[in-house]
């Protein structure tokens, strides 16, 4: 069994379902054809390779038009779907103070595009060792990137220390 065997679509009669006659006929370029017997519509649709579809079964005589129905039923369904609204994530960049000016522009581009797709970013800079001494360098870069994104972003949490990084997230304007 088929879901949804109750829907408009299911319900329209093409080709030999039809039954009725005489039906009004709309060609596929939307021209009418007037009112015809069933079975002259139906080989008109079959000479055009192309469907004969029930458009208004409740007009008299009903409305029927040549079109490609497996054509005309995608068009339907995708017309009827929706797209999921984007979920927004959490992505992150990794620096560090010995980071080199050319690597971070990069990281700073990459930033741009999660920004234009609507997604934060996470800006860490990981101490290691004696790098903790240099708090303020991690600083001064997180500052620089901040700087460099203020067009498209907004400081969503301003840098601070978390164990062995300093982080600062930045969301979409």
């Amino acid at each position: 069994m088929r879901p949804n065997d109750n829907t408009p679509q299911s319900q329209q009669r093409i080709n030999d379902q039809i039954r009725i006659t005489p039906i009004r006929v709309v060609n596929y370029d939307g021209e009418m054809l007037g009112v015809i017997p069933t079975a002259e519509a139906l080989n008109l649709a079959r000479e055009a390779g192309l469907d004969l579809v029930e458009v208004a079964p409740t007009e008299r005589p009903p409305v029927c038009r040549i079109m490609d129905f497996g054509k005309f039923k995608y068009q339907q369904k995708k017309r009827h779907s929706t797209k999921p609204p984007h979920q927004s994530q959490i992505k992150e960049i990794r620096l560090r103070p010995k980071t080199g000016e050319h690597d971070i522009e990069f990281k700073v581009k990459r930033a741009r595009d999660f920004l234009a797709h609507k997604d934060k970013v996470k800006v860490n800079i990981l101490f290691r060792g004696r790098e903790h001494a240099h708090q303020n360098r991690g600083k001064e870069i997180l500052d620089d990137v901040i700087v460099q994104l203020q067009d498209v972003a907004k400081v969503e949490k301003p840098p601070g220390m978390e164990g062995r990084m300093m982080t600062a997230v930045l969301a979409p304007k």
